[in-house]
């Protein structure tokens, strides 16, 4: 089980490869972080889970995507400032038996995003 994320690119109907993200344990206010990656070509980490079901601890994250960075680099015109820039995603963890996939879907102007499995 653990912490996995997926990007999916939805202006060009693709995986987000190449899009920085950053991984945080938050407590109120504070952010300390865990790890930065680069997504592969499937728009996942390189390295698989970001937590397995040993080292995922009950508690509040957060998920940095470096989307106007990513949609530059894919040729985007995006006026300055781009509408937007990093999206975060703040969640909690309660359950470490349990997987939690925190999928992204993307736009230059828009995202979503929900629990996965």
């Amino acid at each position: 089980m653990g912490l996995s994320t997926h990007v999916l690119d939805t202006m060009h109907g693709k995986p987000a490869a190449g899009m920085a993200v950053s991984l945080y344990t938050t407590q109120g206010h504070d952010a300390v972080l865990v790890k930065q990656f680069t997504l592969n070509a499937d728009g996942r980490n390189p390295d698989g889970l970001l937590y397995d079901t040993a080292t995922l601890r009950a508690g509040t994250y957060r998920l940095v995507f470096d989307v106007a960075a990513y949609f530059r680099a894919c040729g985007v015109k995006l006026p300055e400032p781009a509408f937007l820039n990093l999206v975060s995603l703040d969640f909690g963890v309660a359950d470490t038996t349990q997987h939690y996939h925190v999928p992204l879907l993307v736009s230059p102007w828009s995202y979503s995003t929900y629990r996965g499995s």
